[in-house]
C-alpha cells in the first residue's frame, strides 16, 4: 500500500461493480461545477484491477472520475493501494459512508465569508445546501453562551428497502392514520403515522402478552 499520488489515464480506471455509493443528479452537477471552478479534487483511491491487467479499480472516487471525464480531463490523480477483495469490501463500506459533522459556528463563518463574494444562489451551485438553506444559515444568530439543546428535537433517519408491493402497503397504511394529517410536511406526516402504527402494534403485543400470562 502506498500513499503516493499518481497521474493515471482516465480510460485506465474501472468502476467497482459493488460500489454502494450513489449521488443525485443535482449533487453530481455541483461536483462538476466545483471541479471546473477550482481545478481541484480529492485524489481517487484505487487498486490494481484483479481481472484486468494494467487497469485500476476505483474504491473511492467514482463520481469524481465521471466528473473529470465530463469536463474533458485525460488523467486523474489517484492513490494506488494494493489490497485484496476483503479489504476492498471494507473500504467500499466505509470510505464512501463515514463522515464527521459540522461545527455550527465554524460552518456559519465559512458560509458568511462565501456570501460576501457570492449570492446564496451562486453558492448553492457548489455546495450541498440549497439557496434557501444557505440564506437561513447565514442569517442565523449564535448565542454567546451555550444554549441547552434538547436532543429529542433532532430528526433521526431511518433507511430500509422495500419492494413495490411492500411500498404500496406501507403507503396505504400511512394514509389511513388521521392523527398524522395535522403535520405540515409530508415527511412529518409519514413519521407521525409510522410512529402511531408502531405504537399500536406494541400496545397490541403487550395486550396479547398480558392475556397469555
Amino acid at each position: 500500500m502506498t500513499n503516493e499520488i499518481q497521474s493515471i489515464a482516465l480510460d485506465k480506471f474501472v468502476a467497482h461493480p459493488d460500489n454502494p455509493n450513489r449521488m443525485s443528479r443535482a449533487n453530481f452537477a455541483k461536483l462538476v461545477r466545483n471541479i471546473k471552478q477550482t481545478g481541484r479534487y480529492e485524489p481517487l483511491v484505487v487498486r490494481p484491477c484483479p481481472d484486468k491487467l494494467d487497469y485500476f479499480q476505483i474504491i473511492n472516487g467514482y463520481h469524481r472520475w465521471k466528473a473529470l471525464a465530463q469536463l474533458g480531463y485525460k488523467t486523474a490523480d489517484a492513490i494506488v493501494w494494493d489490497i485484496d477483495d476483503e479489504q476492498a469490501d471494507i473500504l467500499l463500506a466505509t470510505l464512501n459512508r463515514l463522515s464527521g459533522s459540522d461545527v455550527l459556528d465554524k460552518k456559519l463563518a465559512l458560509l458568511k465569508r462565501l456570501n460576501e463574494r457570492w449570492s446564496a444562489r451562486e453558492i448553492a451551485k457548489l455546495l450541498p445546501q440549497t439557496a434557501k438553506q444557505i440564506e437561513r444559515l447565514t442569517n442565523l444568530k449564535i448565542p454567546n453562551t451555550p444554549a441547552k439543546i434538547n436532543t429529542n428535537c433532532f430528526a433521526n433517519p431511518l433507511v430500509f428497502f422495500v419492494n413495490d408491493k411492500q411500498q404500496q402497503t406501507i403507503q396505504n397504511a400511512l394514509s389511513l392514520v388521521k392523527e398524522a394529517k395535522k403535520e405540515r410536511t409530508k415527511a412529518a406526516k409519514n413519521a407521525a403515522a409510522l410512529t402511531y402504527i408502531a405504537q399500536f402494534f406494541l400496545n397490541q403485543s403487550n395486550n396479547i402478552g398480558l392475556n397469555e400470562m
